[in-house]
């Protein structure tokens, strides 16, 4: 049976991800919209978010797709008001406050899912599953693309709290966490900043284990979304951003699902059995990152 569910925030990922996995769901109907502009046709929106938790006492659930900063006053809203909440990766701006939520979702019985749609990507399953016996011994990470072609003008990315290049490198740090046997910790960074910017727009990272990480927001053609991990001889090869597997040079069959619908398959069984599943190990990375980088001041950047 489908339930109602309202999506906060129409930007671009909604359209483009949300959007279509909720509308091809057996568990979720989408019920509202709350957006300062954004709408979908055929449902209901609003642009005051307290209006639409009183006057949709029905929705019980609500996805929270705005940029990070705002996103924790949503979420408290939300929860003090007996709702199930779903964060966009990544799923605040700090690590405290996403603590705090937690917290407050348990003392209110609600389900709080932050979800890394990365790890949802058809190859990840299978290359978690090989290593989950070895024993890593070195490995990198190769994620570069185009700002300007994934967050047009969105100028948020920059501002303090966007993460710059982190955004799309926190996907790899979700994959990473999940599929390695055991955690690394990072040793190292090296953080380009625009000059007019507060947020990197390139890094080099560095980890235990002999892993290192180059992000590159500023990629002509064709993108770039790889990771090898090394485990004596074997050797793992996740692309295009995870879903592709090749194990000792023989692509592994994937799963059915595509990233978006499988989140929301997995908040459907959470909210079915009263549960919460929060993880903060991608983001622990990123503020790691950013306390051991050493910043480097490149050129201005403009959309």
């Amino acid at each position: 049976m489908e339930q109602p569910i309202c999506l906060v925030g129409i930007g671009k990922i909604a359209v483009d991800q949300h959007v279509p996995a909720i509308a091809n769901s057996p568990d979720w109907t989408l019920a509202a919209t709350v957006s300062r502009a954004g709408t979908v046709d055929g449902v209901p929106s609003y642009s005051d978010f307290d209006a639409m938790l009183v006057e949709r006492d029905d929705i019980r659930t609500v996805s929270l797709c705005l940029p990070p900063v705002p996103r924790y006053d949503y979420a408290v809203r939300a929860i003090a008001a007996g709702r199930n909440v779903m964060l966009e990766k990544p799923p605040g701006a700090t690590l405290a406050e996403v603590q705090d939520l937690t917290t407050r979702a348990a003392a209110n019985g609600v389900t709080l899912y932050t979800t890394w749609h990365s790890r949802m990507a058809k190859g990840v399953a299978a290359a978690k599953a090989f290593l989950a016996d070895k024993t890593i011994t070195s490995g990198y990470i190769d994620w570069r693309e185009d700002v300007r072609r994934w967050h047009p003008e969105q100028e948020w990315v920059f501002e303090p709290g966007g993460m710059g290049v982190f955004d799309p490198g926190i996907n790899a740090l979700s994959i990473l966490t999940d599929v390695l046997p055991r955690p690394v910790h990072i040793t190292s960074a090296l953080l380009n900043f625009p000059e007019n910017r507060f947020t990197p727009i390139a890094a080099e990272v560095a980890f235990s284990e002999n892993l290192t990480m180059t992000l590159d927001w500023l990629k002509d053609g064709q993108q770039m979304w790889e990771m090898i991990l090394r485990a004596g001889d074997d050797q793992v090869h996740l692309s295009e951003g995870g879903n592709r597997c090749v194990i000792n040079g023989t692509e592994v069959a994937g799963s059915v699902l595509d990233e978006y619908p499988a989140l929301y398959d997995q908040m459907a069984r959470l909210v079915s059995s009263g549960a919460s599943e929060v993880d903060l190990a991608p983001m622990i990375h990123v503020a790691d990152a950013m306390t051991l980088g050493k910043r480097v001041t490149v050129a201005p950047f403009s959309f």
